[in-house]
C-alpha cells in the first residue's frame, strides 16, 4: 500500500534536485582525481565526468557519468556523433607559486575541442560546428593563464566535438579524448614538440621531399616515354603527398562526411599507381590488370556512396583489405621477376616490400581493432621513406645510364675520330697514288699524241721533196702544236665555239684539196661546255677523218653533219669517193679514231663499199 506513494515521492525528489545532485557529483569528482605532484613533474588526469550535450557551457543541470581516459566514443558511445562535455580537475597546492607558468598537454583530441579553466574560456582548437576543424592527428598544447589559476581546486571543462567511428574512413578519425597532463609549460611544450614532429612535421617534411622526387621522376618519364615506371612512381609520390596533406588538413570547405568519403576513395588511386609501377618496372604489364584497377576507381567510391555515411567505416576497411591483397600479389610477382632479371635490385626492393608489408599489416590490424597505433602510424612514418628510397634508386639508375651513354658516346666519338684520321690518311695515299697514275697516263698520252701527230707531220716535212707542200705541212704541224697546248691548259670550251672551229677547219681543208664541203649543224645553244680533253680528242678524230677523205677517197663532195642532243654530240662525214676495199680497220688512222672515241666513252663507226664512198659516224657523250 505504501510502495506506490514512496516511489512517487522519490521520483519527485529526484526531478527537483537533479541539478543539485549533478553539481555535487561534478564538484566532488575533482577531489578524487587531483594529485599533489612533486616539483618539476606533471599531473596525469585520467578520469573525468562526461555528459553528451551541445550546450556552450558544461551542463551542470544534467547528470554526468564518470569515465576513464582515454575515452573512445566507439566503446563508450557507439554510433554517437556530436558534442561531449568533460569535467576534470586538479589541485594546486599552497606551496606552489601562482607566478609559475603552467600548461596542459592533450595528446589526442579528435576532432575539435574547447577548454574552460574555472569557468573561463582559455583555448579553442578550431571550429566547433560543421565543417568541424579536424585535429585528430595533432596533439594539443595550451598555456594556462596564471591569473585564472587558484591555490587549491581548479576545474577544467572540455568540450569535444567528434564523429562516430561508423561515419569515418579510419579509426584515427573516430572521436576520442586522451588523458590530460597538467604541469610545467616548458616540460609539456617539449613533449608536445616531440609528438608534433612525428605526427605533423614529419609528414610535411617528407611531403616536400616527395614532391621534389615526384616532379623529377615525371620529368624523366616525359623524356623517356618508354620507361613508364618513372612516371608511375612520380604520380604515386604526388598522390601520397595529396592524401597525407589532406588527412592533416584542419579546415575543409565541406562537411566531414565528404572529407572521409574522398580520403577513403583515394586509396583506389594509390593502389592503381602502385600496381602500374611494379608491373611496368618488372616488364610484366597486363591489360587485364590495368582495366581492373582502373575500374576500382569507380567501383570503390560507388559502393561507399551506396552504403551511406553511416556504414562508411565497415565498408572502407573491407576495401582496404582487398586493396592490400591485390598489392601483395603484384609485389610478389615483381620480386620474383626481379630475382631473375635484376638481382642487384632485390635487396633494396625486398627491404621496401618487407617494411611496407609490416606497415600495411599494422594499419589493417588497427582498423579491425586488433592493435592500437593511435600514438604513431607506422605507415605514415615508413612509406614516405620507402617512396623516397625507391625514387632515389630510380634516379641513380637513370644517372648511371646517362653516364654510361655519355661514356659510350665519347668512346664512339673517339673511335670515329681515329677512323676519320685513318680514312683521311688512306684517302690522301690513294689520291696521291691516283694522281701519280693519272699523271703517268697523261704523260704517256701527251707523248703518244706528240709522237703520232706532231712527230709524224714534222717527219713528213723533213722527208718531203715537194717544196710546194712544205707550207701546208708546216701549218698543220703548227695547228697540232696549238691543239696540244690548248689541251694542256685544261680550260673548258664553249660548244658553239668548238663547232665553229671544226667547221672552219674542215671546210678550209676540203676546199683547198678541191673537194666541195656541205656542213649541217644542229645544236642547242644552252648545251654544256666541252672539256679540254674532249675537245682535243674530237678535233684529232675530225682531222684524221678529213685527212683520209683528202688522201684516199678521190671524192668530189663531202657532207658533214653535227647534231648535239641528249647530252651527246654526233658527227657524221660522208664522201662520194671510191670507198675502201678489204678490211676497214687495217689502217692506222681508223684504229686511232676508234681508240680516241673509246677513251671518251663513245664510239666511232666506219662504213664503206667500193664505189660508194665512206661514212664515218662519231658519237661521244658531252
Amino acid at each position: 500500500m505504501l510502495a506506490g506513494p514512496l516511489v512517487n515521492a522519490a521520483g519527485t525528489f529526484l526531478r527537483r534536485w537533479r541539478g543539485a545532485i549533478a553539481l555535487l557529483i561534478a564538484a566532488s569528482a575533482p577531489l578524487s582525481l587531483h594529485g599533489t605532484p612533486a616539483v618539476g613533474s606533471g599531473v596525469m588526469i585520467d578520469r573525468a565526468m562526461a555528459v553528451a550535450s551541445n550546450a556552450l557551457r558544461f551542463p551542470a543541470d544534467e547528470i554526468a557519468a564518470p569515465i576513464a581516459l582515454p575515452d573512445r566514443w566507439s566503446e563508450s558511445r557507439p554510433g554517437y556523433s556530436g558534442s561531449v562535455w568533460y569535467r576534470a580537475g586538479f589541485t594546486l597546492p599552497a606551496g606552489k607559486s601562482t607566478e609559475q607558468i603552467y600548461g596542459l598537454y592533450i595528446e589526442r583530441a579528435c576532432s575539435s575541442l574547447q577548454l574552460r579553466l574555472n569557468g573561463f574560456l582559455v583555448f579553442s582548437s578550431g571550429r566547433m560546428a560543421e565543417p568541424v576543424t579536424r585535429n585528430c592527428n595533432r596533439p594539443q598544447f595550451m598555456t594556462l593563464p596564471t591569473a585564472l589559476l587558484r591555490v587549491g581546486e581548479n576545474i577544467l571543462d572540455i568540450r569535444l566535438v567528434g564523429y562516430a567511428q561508423e561515419r569515418v574512413g579510419s579509426v584515427e578519425a573516430a572521436a576520442s579524448l586522451s588523458p590530460i597532463e597538467f604541469g610545467s609549460q616548458s616540460e609539456l611544450r617539449s613533449k608536445h614538440a616531440a609528438h608534433y614532429f612525428w605526427t605533423v612535421t614529419w609528414t610535411d617534411a617528407t611531403s616536400l621531399l616527395l614532391i621534389g622526387i615526384g616532379c623529377v621522376l615525371l620529368a624523366v618519364g616525359w623524356l623517356n616515354k618508354r620507361e613508364v615506371y618513372f612516371a608511375y612512381l612520380g604520380w604515386l609520390c604526388l598522390a601520397w603527398v595529396a592524401v597525407s596533406l589532406a588527412t592533416l588538413a584542419r579546415d575543409m570547405p565541406w562537411p566531414n562526411d565528404a572529407t572521409e568519403f574522398l580520403l577513403a576513395s583515394a586509396w583506389a588511386v594509390l593502389l592503381a599507381l602502385a600496381v602500374q609501377f611494379f608491373l611496368s618496372f618488372a616488364g610484366r604489364r597486363s591489360r587485364v590488370i590495368e582495366v581492373l584497377v582502373a575500374l576500382q576507381w569507380v567501383v570503390l567510391p560507388l559502393t561507399l556512396l551506396l552504403a551511406g555515411p553511416a556504414n562508411l567505416f565497415d565498408l572502407a576497411r573491407t576495401w582496404y583489405v582487398v586493396l592490400a591483397l591485390e598489392l601483395a600479389v603484384v609485389v610478389t610477382i615483381y620480386l620474383a621477376v626481379t630475382r631473375r632479371q635484376r638481382p642487384q635490385d632485390l635487396l633494396l626492393m625486398g627491404l621496401v616490400a618487407t617494411g611496407g608489408a609490416v606497415s600495411i599489416a599494422s594499419e589493417l590490424a588497427a582498423q579491425w581493432g586488433l592493435i592500437d597505433i593511435s600514438r604513431l602510424s607506422p605507415g605514415r612514418l615508413f612509406l614516405p621513406v620507402a617512396f623516397a628510397a625507391v625514387g632515389a634508386r630510380l634516379l641513380l639508375m637513370f644517372a648511371r645510364a646517362l653516364r654510361a651513354t655519355e661514356d659510350d658516346r665519347n668512346r664512339v666519338v673517339g673511335q670515329l675520330h681515329r677512323l676519320t684520321a685513318e680514312m683521311q690518311t688512306r684517302v690522301e695515299q690513294l689520291t696521291a697514288q691516283r694522281v701519280g697514275q693519272f699523271t703517268e697516263l697523261e704523260r704517256k698520252r701527251i707523248a703518244s699524241d706528240l709522237h703520232d701527230d706532231l712527230g709524224a707531220k714534222l717527219l713528213t716535212i723533213v722527208h718531203t721533196v715537194d717544196p710546194t707542200r712544205l707550207p701546208q705541212l708546216a701549218r698543220e704541224a703548227l695547228e697540232e702544236m696549238r691543239l696540244s697546248v690548248r689541251g694542256l691548259a685544261g680550260k673548258p670550251i664553249r660548244l658553239d665555239d668548238a663547232i665553229a672551229d671544226w667547221r672552219a677547219e674542215v671546210v678550209s681543208r676540203l676546199e683547198q684539196a678541191g673537194i666541195q664541203c656541205t656542213w649541217h649543224n644542229q645544236a642547242d645553244p644552252e648545251s654544256p661546255a666541252l672539256t679540254a680533253r674532249t675537245y682535243m680528242q674530237l678535233t684529232r678524230i675530225i682531222r684524221e677523218s678529213v685527212s683520209n677523205v683528202i688522201k684516199h677517197s678521190e671524192a668530189r663532195h663531202c657532207q658533214v653533219g653535227c647534231i648535239v642532243a641528249e647530252d651527246r654530240i654526233r658527227l657524221k662525214l660522208k664522201d662520194d669517193g671510191r670507198g675502201i676495199e678489204g678490211d676497214l680497220s687495217r689502217g692506222q688512222g681508223v684504229a686511232s679514231m676508234k681508240r680516241r672515241a673509246k677513251r671518251l666513252g663513245g664510239q666511232c663507226l666506219v662504213e664503206s663499199r667500193p664505189g660508194h664512198g665512206v661514212v664515218i659516224s662519231l658519237t661521244v657523250p658531252i
